[in-house]
């Protein structure tokens, strides 16, 4: 006959259960004793645990070095047990569970499932404690009720000021600790990306928990509960996981020596935004509270205050991130392709991942810059800059086209990515027509200290296009032999004109506003390219 049952926890170790099943039982740091704890912290034989004729168990210090702790005090000698007593045997701690002699059974060691567990439709629960305190006939029972009811009034305030996740988590604790002595240790949990993810947002232990690495490495926190919590939008209280069926099979809740929980949803009207979860260590005094509904479903009560803080930072983390990336997008993007890429959620953390495209590619770079600027002040090359791009970019973005970058006084960009422009090809010469025409018009303006032409080159094709560079710095650019092709195209074009690569050519609708120039070599390219360009310049001279 099993006549007691210690839970054993060492730090580092999975707890486990230890049985009891002679009248007398020897604890020390030897192999022949009953139980071995080989550690320092141990003496050789530590202590030993006996039952007298009346059924009574005793715990006595055999002479160690360390002494034997039983629920914080040092015993002298011989100390009758209780159920759920702590006894801290170097640095072994133990739980002890008691037989009930008169039953010849343990029913803490072999629990009726329905005691052992409660799961429960977190929906339910809602007002259930509410309920609880009001049936129940005593003042003290009235007046605890009472106190809840001031603290979650207390704590929905507090909770509508905080404006960091932190800080609401801290005023969670604050009462969790309070109202609940069962639980040791508390953690937040959030479905931080809105994918079914749970990831831990933070984790706090009662002052002075004996074991205080334990909260920080966080392997008292079972993800099968909490994941089961999550889905199936249930709360969970158990004494002992490891002996529920519901959680046979679960590795974690072994390999951890996961025992006694609370869980339960966070619910934001429909929606379950993450999980608040809480352990009933085995520090704990009073696990038998852990059978009483109340707690659990004043417990739900607190996580639905928390949920509704919860949803409101994930929503303002979630308009944050949209408008960094924003303000990021529309240095290379047109405002409503930036607005597209936004709603059809393409980005990836942030980034556009590279991948291949068919694009059109286009140089436009002022003729004579370097000459220009020896004649300017930097104060005057800066003006004159900002004014160019300004003025030349309105028909990039116009046409939905990608700012690649620039280049000293040269625009580089794109047409055909991040979404994909059937008529890039089309695109770009328009945009390449409409710059030549506006830079004529701001020259007849006197715009500039002196008038300004340009060069500009267009190549179609394949390109990897995407952002690529560091962790400390990215760059959204397209990569490949067309942007090579279409760099050197530039550098052969006449002065206010436009020069177009045979594969630009090829993708036109109208083709009226260019003539074939040719075969040429261009430098690092080892083909001929067909080369077609604009006659601007002929016809402004005949008009």
């Amino acid at each position: 006959m099993i006549n007691l049952k210690l839970r054993l926890h060492i730090e580092g170790s999975p707890e486990r259960i230890v049985s009891v099943a002679q009248e007398e039982f020897i604890v020390g740091r030897l192999p022949e004793c009953d139980l071995c704890l080989p550690y320092s912290e141990v003496s050789r034989h530590h202590s030993r645990f006996f039952r007298n004729e009346q059924y009574q168990w005793y715990v006595e210090d055999l002479g160690s070095t360390n002494g034997t702790i039983v629920n914080q005090v040092v015993i002298p000698g011989a100390h009758p047990l209780q159920e759920n007593d702590v006894i801290q045997i170097g640095n072994a701690f133990m739980v002890v569970y008691i037989l009930d002699s008169e039953q010849g059974k343990n029913t803490l060691a072999t629990p009726n499932l329905e005691n052992h567990t409660i799961l429960r439709n977190a929906e339910e629960l809602k007002q259930q404690w509410l309920k609880a305190g009001v049936e129940e006939e005593t003042y003290i029972a009235q007046q605890r009720t009472i106190a809840r009811l001031q603290y979650l009034v207390e704590i929905s305030k507090r909770l509508s000021s905080a404006e960091t996740i932190e800080a609401i988590f801290e005023k969670v604790q604050a009462i969790a600790f309070q109202e609940l002595s069962s639980i040791q240790r508390l953690a937040l949990l959030v479905d931080v990306d809105r994918n079914g993810s749970l990831k831990l947002i933070d984790a706090a232990a009662r002052p002075h928990l004996p074991n205080p690495l334990e909260t920080r490495n966080h392997d008292w926190i079972s993800r099968s509960i909490c994941k089961k919590v999550f889905h199936d939008q249930v709360a969970i209280q158990t004494v002992d996981a490891q002996e529920d069926e519901r959680f046979e099979g679960e590795h974690s809740i072994l390999a951890k020596g996961i025992h006694g929980a609370l869980a339960v949803p966070l619910w934001d009207k429909n929606q379950v935004v993450g999980v608040l979860y809480a352990d009933a260590s085995l520090h704990q005094k009073k696990p038998e509270s852990l059978h009483d509904e109340e707690d659990l479903s004043f417990f739900s009560t607190i996580a639905n205050l928390v949920a509704s803080s919860v949803q409101r930072w994930l929503l303002t983390r979630q308009l944050q991130g949209e408008e960094h990336i924003r303000q990021q997008l529309e240095r290379y993007h047109s405002p409503a392709v930036v607005q597209q890429l936004i709603a059809v959620g393409a980005l990836n953390n942030g980034r556009l991942q590279p991948k291949e495209a068919d694009l059109s590619i286009i140089f436009a770079d002022i003729v004579g810059f370097s000459a220009m600027s020896e004649r300017m002040t930097p104060t005057q090359i800066a003006q004159l800059l900002d004014r160019f791009f300004e003025e030349m970019l309105k028909y990039v973005f116009a046409l939905g086209g990608t700012l690649d970058k620039f280049i000293g006084d040269c625009i580089m960009a794109f047409f055909g990515a991040p979404e994909p422009q059937p008529d890039h090809a089309d695109r770009a010469v328009k945009v390449a027509l409409g710059m030549l025409k506006r830079l004529d018009e701001l020259n007849r303006q006197g715009t500039w200290p002196e008038p300004l032409q340009l060069h500009i080159a267009i190549n179609s094709g394949k390109a990897v296009v995407g952002d690529v560079g560091s962790s400390q710095r990215v760059d959204y650019t397209v990569l490949g032999g067309t942007v090579n092709v279409a760099a050197r195209l530039e550098g052969i074009c006449p002065p206010s004109e436009c020069v177009i690569s045979e594969a630009t050519f090829k993708r036109l609708k109208k083709r009226d506003d260019f003539i074939l120039m040719g075969e040429r070599q261009l430098k690092g390219i080892d083909r001929p390219i067909q080369v077609y360009q604009t006659k601007r310049r002929h016809r402004i001279i005949d008009n």
